[in-house]
């Protein structure tokens, strides 16, 4: 087969070579974005006055065909086939005939794969804005199941401050609808049409870019063609987004991995999102969130190995570019596996608040006895200090600080009086925490309605 290039060599390609070159093995997944792109350059042409109705109808007919035939599986990718824009040209050609060589007019295939790849980008950031949507709905339903229910907080894995079940569940809520905002921006990056850009100069025909930008579903039209044709930050931009997303639900992985092992307790993984070990009958592994926490690696790797093929290119087109869309798919593919199965996840974990309420200790309370004794007129980081005493004693002592008696208590400060001991209990202190963002009962209420609107 001769090559849509190929007039002007006089040697065949090299077997090899062509393996190298070809894209087709991985864009063949854009045909529908490429014969989208097709039908409206064909409707473009011949409103310009460079097709006869016959002849669009035509090839309009004829791509047609071709879509269905990929639909229905039946299409055969040609051993010469190089990329999907010349499988889809020469079966279009096959179909229609020769007036199939006219829909190449006034295009390139740089502007042709740039236009293709922002219409599949923009069609995938919809479906994981939905995917990341649901996984929001599963936490939100989590927090509203279990919205007063009392654990320990951690900072540095070490015991903190009391806080809810609810309020925990929605601080990974949180950073989804922020992934689910740069998904969107990066769908707004990519909806700015390149067709018409041609090679890098621009087409020498009177097109309606506007028109076919409205016709495709983009909202502007590039301005410059150099910079048209080798614009793939919206694809870097999708990376990173992707990335951060990864990040997100690695964070959510690790901390259901901890609560779920025999040292915590709060929860139980259903048998369905679990496995076994070929060797310990006992094993229940938490394989699904292990596979989340290291897919977030592969994610963060496409965007660096991308942004490092970008760094060196000048202006319009170079080949590296062909290295924008398997880590792109990769991305795509990885969360829309991982995020429907972290919303099945969710949705059956199985909570465990006596395991919780074992790990309420004393020692949760102490930031409640600074607090108290401020609210006596005692200097935050005096108060501080005086708990840190208070601490110490409790611990040479072999007792909890709630066993300490009141005349032990004000032998360390005279500020501390009778009333002490009704500050020091986990529902006083979740109750003194309800400004907006805390984790008091009224403020998680309002945090849950929030999210409840937002997903």
């Amino acid at each position: 087969m001769t090559k849509l290039w190929g007039g002007r060599f006089a040697e065949q390609t090299n077997a090899l070579v062509h393996r190298y070159n070809a894209s087709i093995g991985f864009d063949a997944r854009l045909y529908d974005e490429d014969i989208t792109g097709s039908v409206a350059w064909a409707e473009g042409l011949a409103a310009a006055g460079l097709l006869s109705a016959d002849e669009r109808d035509a090839l309009l007919a004829g791509l047609e065909a071709v879509r269905a035939e990929f639909a229905a599986g039946t299409f055969a990718i040609a051993p010469d086939d190089e990329d999907i824009h010349s499988a889809v040209e020469r079966r279009l050609t096959a179909i229609a005939g020769p007036v199939g060589g006219k829909l190449h007019t006034g295009r390139s295939r740089n502007d042709q794969v740039a236009t293709d790849f922002r219409l599949w980008v923009m069609r995938a950031g919809d479906r994981l804005d939905e995917a990341i949507g649901d996984v929001q709905r599963a936490l939100a339903d989590s927090a509203a199941a279990a919205l007063d229910l009392p654990l320990p907080g951690y900072t540095h894995l070490q015991h903190a401050q009391p806080i809810t079940w609810g309020h925990w569940a929605l601080s990974h809520f949180w950073p989804l609808a922020r992934d689910r905002a740069r998904f969107a921006a990066a769908r707004r990056s990519a909806a700015v049409l390149p067709l018409g850009a041609a090679a890098l100069a621009g087409a020498a025909f009177p097109l309606d870019r506007a028109a076919l930008a409205a016709r495709l579903g983009f909202g502007d039209v590039t301005a410059n063609s150099l910079d048209a044709v080798s614009d793939r930050d919206f694809a870097a931009e999708f990376l990173f987004a992707a990335a951060l997303l990864g990040v997100h639900l690695s964070r959510l992985a690790e901390q259901l991995i901890l609560f779920s092992s025999a040292e915590f307790g709060f929860v139980r993984l259903a048998d369905a999102y679990s496995t076994g070990s070929s060797i310990m009958p006992q094993k229940k592994n938490p394989d699904t969130l292990e596979l989340t926490r290291g897919k977030s690696g592969r994610l963060i790797g496409h965007l660096t190995g991308f942004l490092a093929t970008l760094k060196g290119l000048p202006s319009a087109y170079d080949k590296d570019l062909q290295e924008d869309k398997e880590p792109v798919f990769d991305a795509a593919d990885t969360l829309e596996l991982a995020l429907p199965v972290m919303a099945g996840l969710l949705r059956t974990l199985e909570l465990r608040p006596e395991r919780m309420a074992a790990q309420l200790e004393a020692g949760l309370l102490a930031t409640e006895l600074a607090d108290y004794l401020v609210r006596r007129g005692l200097p935050f980081r005096e108060a501080h200090h005086v708990v840190g005493r208070v601490v110490r004693l409790s611990e040479e002592r072999g007792v909890a600080l709630t066993e300490l008696g009141l005349a032990e208590l004000q032998a360390i400060s005279p500020h501390f009086g009778p009333d002490v001991a009704e500050a020091l209990t986990v529902n006083a202190a979740l109750a003194a925490r309800d400004l907006p963002g805390g984790t008091g009962p009224g403020a998680v209420r309002a945090q849950l309605a929030a999210a409840q609107g937002r997903s």
